[in-house]
């Protein structure tokens, strides 16, 4: 058995200093080196792209100059290495070292462990790495405590994360071919094409693997695949859950409501009405895990009273909008609630937090985002504002928070034109969705 095993080491030690990385589209993630005796953990939800991220890693050290065999990609996802237990990985480092002595604390090697999970006890060998070689350690997996911030916990203070996330505006347009404009002045037909981007990602979503499929059918089919996963694997197989015909129905009952205030208590009188039986605490359980598993988040009541946060409607996003068109009963899916669930992750990514507000007069803006420099900036999604109706009505919003938030930038981001003869309020700036994405 060791003999097998150390012959499946040593073939994919070899596969690891020699295969070229493959190309893949670039992500814009965090994935720099890290101050010696921290580890990365590359978090998200399934599907989303990790290992396509780390190999990304590893391209960008080989391109500044680091020598191609201090790059070591490793997946343990390998049948010939079911049985591995914790003693056994230091065969791995042996291995590498007996070819490379020279290395050994001499020279930085960057080593990326993929479902390194499936290992018991993975945790004191990395660990034991990062305390005893000159190595860098990106870690990954697709497991449920891969997926969490559980595996920040676990390493104990030694690693940190870098979460990824299905595909943003940029990534997909990458993946399309396309270059974001240099400047402020783009031609007619240029706008034309970034227009026709922004429908296809509002169609097909940013799930990679999603952008392969032509047919709605297939890309649908995938996608539910991928809730299946995070219901079955990472919520009811690692939380113990046993209700799975009440975690299904809550389940289909977020995604098909993105971008919208929504209460357990009103999702559990309906269930019970319905003869669901599940308890409400069993509901909000339900939903941590949901979002432990990076499938949805919820953003709240901006406010200072930690209890008015608490007690008022938290508004639902997705991980990603794509999922919300999977699982849409029919073709009502409204566009608007798409787009800001599209600004909502892109403002996840970039901001240190992230609430919507009420208005004294009862107005809602539909996100307060506060940027790691602490500056704020209020932000009012609207798909159409050609209606001066409706244009005048997304502006008051808008208006309506000068008193409270007076130091913040506010944006109103739209995907139509303005109506003819529009007036921005002054302190008011207004953007096209498609380039805010772009910035």
């Amino acid at each position: 058995m060791k003999d097998q095993t150390l012959q499946a080491i040593q073939q994919k030690l070899g596969d690891a200093i020699t295969l070229p990385f493959p190309k893949l589209t670039r992500r814009d993630a965090p994935g720099s080196a890290l101050p010696s005796g921290k580890a990365r953990a590359v978090i998200g939800m399934r599907r989303a792209g990790k290992t396509s991220f780390l190999y990304q890693c590893l391209a960008d050290r080989l391109a500044a100059g680091v020598a191609r065999e201090r790059l070591v990609y490793f997946n343990f996802e390998d049948e010939r290495l079911e049985g591995l237990e914790a003693a056994d990985l230091g065969m791995i480092l042996e291995t590498y070292y007996r070819d490379f002595p020279r290395h050994r604390r001499e020279s930085c090697v960057t080593w990326c462990l993929d479902e390194i999970q499936l290992v018991p006890g993975w945790e004191k060998f990395v660990r034991r790495m990062l305390d005893s070689e000159n190595v860098e350690v990106l870690l990954s997996g697709s497991s449920a405590r891969m997926l969490s911030r559980e595996v920040a916990t676990t390493m104990r203070g030694r690693a940190l994360e870098t979460i990824i996330t299905p595909f943003s505006f940029r990534e997909f347009a990458r993946a399309r071919g396309a270059t974001p404009p240099a400047g402020k002045l783009v031609s007619s037909a240029a706008q034309s094409a970034w227009l026709a981007h922004l429908d296809a990602y509002l169609e097909i979503g940013g799930f990679p693997e999603a952008g392969r499929f032509e047919q709605p059918r297939e890309r649908t089919a995938l996608l539910q695949g991928y809730v299946d996963s995070v219901l079955f694997r990472d919520v009811a197989e690692r939380h113990g859950v046993v209700n799975l015909v009440a975690l299904r129905a809550f389940v289909r009952q977020l995604l098909r409501q993105p971008s919208t205030t929504f209460s357990v208590s009103k999702i559990h009188a309906d269930f019970h009405s319905r003869g669901v039986g599940v308890s409400k605490e069993t509901l909000l359980d339900m939903l941590a895990h949901l979002e432990d598993a990076f499938l949805v988040f919820t953003v709240p009541l901006a406010s200072r009273s930690e209890r008015r946060r608490q007690v008022n409607p938290r508004k639902l996003y997705l991980a990603d909008h794509g999922l919300a068109r999977a699982f849409s009963a029919g073709p009502g899916l409204d566009r608007g609630h798409l787009l800001e669930n599209i600004v909502a992750c892109e403002l996840a990514r970039q901001c240190s937090d992230v609430a919507y507000v009420k208005t004294k007069d009862g107005h809602e803006v539909d996100f307060l985002a506060t940027m790691f420099d602490g500056s704020r900036c209020l932000i009012q999604v609207s798909a159409d504002v050609t209606s001066p109706a409706t244009f005048e009505r997304e502006v008051r919003s808008l208006v309506g928070t000068a008193a409270t938030f007076p130091d913040a930038r506010r944006l109103l981001l739209t995907e139509s034109d303005l109506p003819r003869g529009a007036v921005i309020p002054a302190g008011i700036e207004h953007l096209r969705m498609w380039r805010w994405l772009l910035q």
